[in-house]
C-alpha cells in the first residue's frame, strides 16, 4: 500500500468525538474501494458491504427499524455486536440501492458508535427529489488521483518524499526530482497505473490500462444518460477532451459539433457530477473572498492528467521533451499543477478557480488562484522573465499583498521584483515537484 494523505484524514475521522457517517466521494477508479480495505486495518472489525451484490442490498430493501438492520448486518457477516464501537461498517456502491442513503441519518442518530463509510461510483448521478443526502448527519471527503508525492511514496523514493515534505530541496536534487515530476506527468495518477509503473516501469503495458479505464467510463454513459441523444452528446465530449482540455469553451457547437447549448451543457454538467470533469469558472476579484463570475466561460478540467495525455494523443510527445511547459502548448503542464492544487485538500468544496480582467484598456487572465489565510494568491505556469508575467504583476496590484507564484522546471527561488506600476513585490520561483509544499512555502514569506 503506497502513502496516501487520505489515510490520516480519516484516522482524524476515526477519532472524532461527534464523529458523523462518512460519504467518500471521487469518479470511478480512483481507489475508494482500496483505501477503505487498508483502513479497516485500523479497526478490530469490518464489515464490508457491496449492494451491488443481492444478499447485501436485500438488507437495506428489506429495513423495517434501524436497530433490526444493524443486527442483521452484524449477524450475516459473523459480527460481535457487543464490540461495535471499534466496529468499522463500508456500505460500497451505495447508489444502486439510493434509499440507503437516506438510511446513513439513522446510523449518525441511533448508533453514533460505529463508524460508517458509504461510496458509489456513480453516487451525484442518481439523488433525485426524494433521494436527498441527509444534510447535517453526515460528512464528506473526496478522493482524487495520486499526488505527486503519494507517486513518489509508490515509487519507494523515500529520500525524495522526504526532501519535498521538508520543502527544502538541495540544487543536487533538482534534476532527479523533475525526472520523476516528468514521469508522473507522464503517467499521471489513477491508483492502477501508478501501482502498475511502480511494478515494472514499462511504460507500454500501461496501455491497456488507460484503454480499460477510459472503456470503463464509456461504458457508464448509458447510466450517465437520460436519453439516447444525451449519450451522443456525451459520447462526444469525451472525445473532445483532448482537444479541449485546458481551453476557455463554450456550450454552444462544443468541440466543433452541431450541438446547442443546452445540450452540451447538460452533458458537461452531468459528467461534472460524476467527477470525470471541472468547469473552472473565473474569478473577478483579486481579494478575499472569491467572487466567481458564471457568465464568463469557464475552463474544462479533467480527472487526470495522464487519460489527458492519453486522448491527447501526446504521450510520445512527452516522453521526448525535455521540459513539460513546451509540450501542447503548454497545456498539459498547466493541467498537472491544477491536479496537484486539488489534492491540496479533501473537501468537496475545493475548487480550481483563475482570474481574470477584461476591459476596453486591457485583458488580464492568470492560470490558477490559491487560497492561503483569507488571501488569493495568483499561480502562473510558465518559464520566463519574471518582468513578462504582466497578468500576474496586474492581479498584485490590487491584491491585499505582493506575493506571485510562477510554477515551472527551475529551481526555487525568491525575486525582489517590482510590478509594471512600480509595486514592490516577491515572485516564488516553485518548480513542480514543490506543489505540495506551498502552503509551508507561504507560512515562511507571507
Amino acid at each position: 500500500m503506497y502513502y496516501r494523505k487520505i489515510i490520516t484524514e480519516l484516522l482524524l475521522w476515526k477519532d472524532k468525538i461527534n464523529r458523523k457517517p462518512l460519504i467518500l466521494r471521487g469518479a470511478r477508479q480512483v481507489g475508494k474501494t482500496t483505501i477503505v480495505n487498508h483502513f479497516a486495518t485500523y479497526y478490530n472489525q469490518f464489515i464490508n458491504l457491496n449492494l451491488e451484490k443481492i444478499t447485501d442490498a436485500q438488507l437495506f430493501l428489506n429495513y423495517t427499524t434501524i436497530d433490526g438492520l444493524i443486527k442483521s448486518i452484524f449477524f450475516l457477516h459473523n459480527a460481535n455486536l457487543d464490540k461495535k464501537e471499534n466496529t468499522l461498517i463500508f456500505i460500497d456502491e451505495i447508489q444502486e440501492v439510493p434509499y440507503a442513503i437516506n438510511l446513513l441519518r439513522y446510523f449518525y442518530e441511533d448508533f453514533p458508535q460505529i463508524h460508517v463509510i458509504a461510496a458509489g461510483s456513480l453516487l451525484e448521478t442518481i439523488l433525485t427529489e426524494n433521494i436527498n443526502i441527509p444534510v447535517g448527519r453526515v460528512e464528506f471527503l473526496v478522493l482524487r488521483p495520486v499526488s505527486f508525492s503519494e507517486f513518489l511514496g509508490a515509487m519507494s523514493e523515500k529520500q525524495s518524499l522526504e526532501l519535498i515534505k521538508s520543502h527544502e530541496v538541495p540544487d543536487y536534487a533538482h534534476d532527479k526530482l523533475m525526472t520523476l515530476f516528468h514521469t508522473y506527468t507522464l503517467i499521471g495518477g489513477m491508483p492502477e497505473i501508478v501501482k502498475s509503473y511502480a511494478a515494472d516501469k514499462n511504460l507500454t503495458s500501461l496501455k491497456k490500462i488507460y484503454d480499460s479505464l477510459l472503456i470503463a467510463y464509456q461504458n457508464d454513459f448509458e447510466k450517465y444518460a437520460k436519453n439516447s441523444t444525451q449519450v451522443q452528446v456525451l459520447r462526444h465530449v469525451i472525445k473532445s477532451i483532448g482537444t479541449e482540455t485546458g481551453n476557455r469553451i463554450k456550450f454552444e457547437r462544443f468541440g466543433n459539433s452541431n450541438y446547442g447549448s443546452r445540450e452540451v451543457g447538460e452533458a458537461l454538467r452531468t459528467l461534472e457530477k460524476a467527477m470525470l470533469i471541472q468547469l473552472i469558472y473565473p474569478s473577478i476579484s483579486t481579494k478575499y473572498p472569491i467572487q466567481t463570475d458564471y457568465k464568463k466561460s469557464p475552463k474544462l478540467h479533467f480527472l487526470d492528467t495522464g487519460l489527458f495525455n492519453k486522448l491527447a494523443g501526446i504521450q510520445k510527445e512527452l516522453v521526448r521533451s525535455l521540459n513539460v511547459e513546451s509540450v501542447h502548448q503548454g497545456k498539459v503542464a498547466e493541467h498537472i499543477v491544477g491536479q496537484e492544487l486539488l489534492t491540496t485538500s479533501f473537501s468537496p468544496l475545493h475548487e480550481l478557480k483563475f482570474w481574470t480582467r477584461e476591459n476596453k484598456d486591457a485583458n488580464a487572465e492568470v492560470d490558477y488562484l490559491y487560497e492561503y489565510e483569507e488571501m488569493l494568491f495568483p499561480v502562473e505556469v510558465k518559464l520566463g522573465a519574471a518582468g513578462r508575467l504582466r497578468s500576474l504583476h496586474s492581479f498584485i496590484d490590487t491584491a491585499a499583498h505582493n506575493i506571485g507564484i510562477r510554477v515551472s522546471s527551475n529551481h526555487f527561488s525568491v525575486e525582489n521584483i517590482k510590478t509594471i506600476a512600480g509595486k514592490p513585490a516577491k515572485l516564488i520561483n516553485l518548480p513542480f515537484y514543490l506543489l505540495d509544499a506551498l502552503d509551508k512555502i507561504l507560512n515562511v514569506h507571507v
